[in-house]
């Protein structure tokens, strides 16, 4: 695989390694027909992001050589990857074309910068062969539909707290879209301060929801989305269902397309927020995480494998977290504990090289460490 970015493109490809950077420490680069895919998911498995750069976002775009081969796959960490596009101003300003070359044999991924003066940088960073990540979602089962400039959207959510982990999205009385600041059960009202930002219907390009429904998702994860749109000047999309069910958040346009899966909060920890009438300050019971109930038929993150002629494993249940796995998991940055969020992953899809009209996933065992 080889691929030259030349111009402003440059901070558009490092832009997008900041906003993945968000979400995973790990990036999956896979070299398509359609582009290059760059791709990443969070520990708990309650986040994915995807950027596809199309052929045209590229001076030069050779996915594979010769181009019937299979073109290679890799990931590397994201701190390598990102280090290479630190400084996003430097990179407007100095950096005239960038050089990405992938090649199995070698054990590299090669990213070169060649800047201003004739100065040339060269970064080698090691990589390890992977499957392929993939997202399995469907738009058009998403009911409710957003679509607003990114703009309008980081100027809704720059009155929250940066510690903030969780916010509540809704459509209240009147047709207003309402962020609203989201806190745990045991956070003393007393001393924590809710915030809460209302759009009209005006400020959105298309707003398709009933008046009543919200979602809460990790707010992290969306400024990070907010943040690349904003600088691309894209408009997003928010497609979501029912709470529980995973948000899904785009941009297209002609040259790259951005997806964002976020795991939402499930009905009954949004029940167990809300105090009772007869004691405002009394704390709800909390809701133990039950995975039978988890919704992933139409949703999940999965592990892809271009295995031929292979049947999917049978669907294997999930043994409970131990606590101290579940210590481990919450000391990930900006990503709830798994005991509020669904997981949207559980294992691997062995799929045919040709997979059917209608895939049907199966869940099975990790079949290479955790991405």
């Amino acid at each position: 695989m080889k691929c030259l970015v030349t111009g402003g493109n440059v901070r558009v490809l490092g832009k997008a390694a900041h906003s993945l950077s968000r979400i995973g420490d790990e990036l999956y680069l896979e070299p398509l027909e359609d582009g290059l895919s760059l791709r990443t998911v969070n520990a708990s498995r309650s986040a994915f992001a995807c950027f596809l750069f199309a052929p045209l976002f590229f001076q030069h775009y050779q996915a594979a050589r010769p181009p019937q081969a299979q073109p290679p796959r890799c990931k590397v960490l994201m701190k390598s990857f990102l280090a290479v596009f630190r400084s996003l101003a430097a990179l407007e300003k100095t950096v005239e074309r960038c050089c990405i070359s992938l090649s199995p044999g070698s054990g590299r991924l090669v990213v070169q910068l060649h800047c201003k003066h004739g100065v040339t940088k060269t970064h080698n960073l090691a990589f390890q062969e992977c499957e392929s990540l993939q997202a399995i979602f469907d738009l058009a089962a998403c009911p409710h539909l957003l679509r607003a400039q990114a703009r309008v959207l980081v100027e809704a959510v720059s009155p929250f707290s940066p510690a903030l982990s969780e916010v509540t999205l809704g459509v209240s009385r009147g047709r207003r879209v309402v962020f609203r600041s989201y806190l745990e059960e045991d956070t003393d009202a007393a001393k924590a301060m809710m915030t809460e930002m209302s759009l009209s219907e005006e400020e959105f390009q298309q707003l398709q929801a009933r008046e009543g429904a919200s979602i809460t998702f990790c707010l992290k994860e969306f400024r990070g989305l907010l943040s690349f749109a904003e600088s691309a000047n894209l408009p997003l999309n928010i497609h979501f269902d029912v709470p529980g069910r995973p948000a899904i958040f785009t941009i297209e346009d002609s040259l790259l397309d951005g997806h964002f899966v976020l795991a939402t909060l499930s009905e009954s920890d949004l029940c167990a927020q809300e105090p009772c009438p007869q004691d405002q300050g009394a704390h709800s019971a909390m809701h133990l995480d039950d995975f039978a109930n988890d919704d992933i038929d139409s949703y999940m993150i999965a592990m892809e494998t271009t295995v031929c002629d292979r049947a999917a494993t049978a669907p294997r249940t999930p043994s409970p977290l131990s606590e101290e796995e579940e210590a481990e998991l919450n000391m990930v940055p900006g990503t709830p504990p798994l005991k509020k969020f669904r997981s949207l992953f559980f294992g691997s899809i062995l799929a045919p090289a040709e997979p059917p009209s209608e895939p049907n996933p199966v869940l099975a065992e990790d079949s290479e460490g955790e991405g």
